[in-house]
């Protein structure tokens, strides 16, 4: 009996025993993922320098997009104010004209009648001067009575009112009064260019009638165009007028624009942003209004913490930077950027990090021996 106690006793022991080394090598080691410890060959193969934040003068650059714009002065919609059909034109969308030019020729039948209404109140008002000055001699001799003289005179103004109104008629017309006789009526009107520039649009056809309210053509001065930029509320307060601004298209990048800061909206846009409107230092003929373009504003220089844009490694949308520890050990750290300019990046919120060592050349190697260390 005593011999079985004594094998039950040593075989409960042998069975907890082994339970606790199971137990044991079961335990998962703890793995510190942003802690890295390279050995000498490593050390030497990363080409590890170590480096402290510095105090430099950084300015950024705003990259904004907008467009070729022209101010309002340099377009114009041609149109007729009287209406009539379109007899002749030459135009065409992109061709010059100059100031002066007849781009088209309307006719009506109305033109006649303007003009030879103008012409018979011309020559009915020779008459009335000559009744009102003679009534006007009979009433002071009381050879007449004051109604017939004032009938007169109401006759003379009453014309002259009317040859008035229909000198501007003719002025708006486009027909000028001083080369108009019974021996000169016509029927069209030519149509003068009121800028140099050229046609942006040509929405008519010879033959078509056209209303007073109708737009025969467009024509845009490009030598005034402006640039029209987007740029969002949050960098509002980096702008201001006189600034430089580099602009380029995206088929030629390369090709820098000179510009500045002429105008700053007053107003946002659901999207909360505002126009800025900036004139080109020089006139390009390339440039058409229209055309998309991106601008760099570089902003005012300021005192920054920065390191070499080489600390700063990228992973999974966060930036990182190491720091030393002790040896030849490294501690992955998170960092908040900002501006980039000249090889250096500014760290924000370096005042939270306390006086440390960073990384600030092999930080990628050590991010992919952190990372292949957390993986295996």
């Amino acid at each position: 009996m005593k011999q079985l106690i004594y094998s039950t006793l040593i075989i409960l022991l042998l069975y907890s025993c082994g339970g606790s080394t199971n137990t044991a090598e079961e335990a998962p080691a703890t793995i510190d993922e942003s802690q890295v410890t390279l050995t000498a060959a490593q050390m030497k193969n990363a080409a590890i320098v170590m480096g402290k934040t510095e105090q430099r003068k950084m300015s950024a650059i705003l990259k904004v997009n907008g467009k070729v714009d022209v101010p309002p002065q340099n377009m114009v919609s041609i149109s007729v104010p009287l209406g009539g059909y379109l007899k002749t034109t030459r135009l065409l969308p992109g061709m010059h004209v100059n100031r002066g030019d007849i781009i088209a020729v309307v006719e009506d039948q109305q033109y006649i009648q303007l003009q030879q209404d103008y012409l018979t109140a011309k020559a009915r008002i020779v008459y009335l001067q000559s009744e009102y000055e003679r009534q006007k001699e009979l009433n002071e001799s009381k050879a007449t009575s004051d109604k017939v003289y004032q009938l007169a005179g109401a006759d003379y103004n009453s014309q002259k009112v009317l040859i008035a109104s229909l000198a501007q008629k003719l002025k708006l017309a486009g027909i000028n009064t001083a080369s108009i006789n019974e021996t000169t009526i016509s029927g069209s009107v030519n149509i003068h260019s009121p800028i140099n520039g050229y046609v942006s649009k040509v929405n008519v056809n010879i033959g078509k009638y056209v209303s007073p309210t109708e737009v025969l053509f467009e024509l845009i001065n490009p030598t005034d165009i402006h640039l029209a930029l987007q740029v969002f509320e949050k960098d509002l307060d980096k702008i201001f007028i006189g600034q430089s601004v580099v602009a380029y298209t995206n088929n030629e990048p390369q090709k820098k624009h000179a510009a500045e800061i002429l105008l700053i909206g007053k107003n946002l846009s659901a999207d909360r942003n505002t126009e800025v409107h900036c004139h080109f230092e020089t006139y390009d003929k390339t440039l058409f209004p229209g055309t998309y373009m991106n601008a760099e504003i570089e902003v005012k220089n300021r005192e920054v913490m920065a390191l070499p844009a080489d600390a700063v490694v990228q992973f999974e949308n966060k930036q990182y930077a190491f720091i030393g520890t002790a040896g030849n050990t490294f501690k992955m750290i998170e960092v908040n950027t900002g501006i980039t300019e000249t090889g250096f990046i500014e760290i924000t919120e370096s005042e939270k990090l306390p006086s440390q060592n960073f990384v600030v050349r092999g930080a990628y190697s050590l991010l992919m021996s952190l990372k292949n260390k957390s993986t295996e």
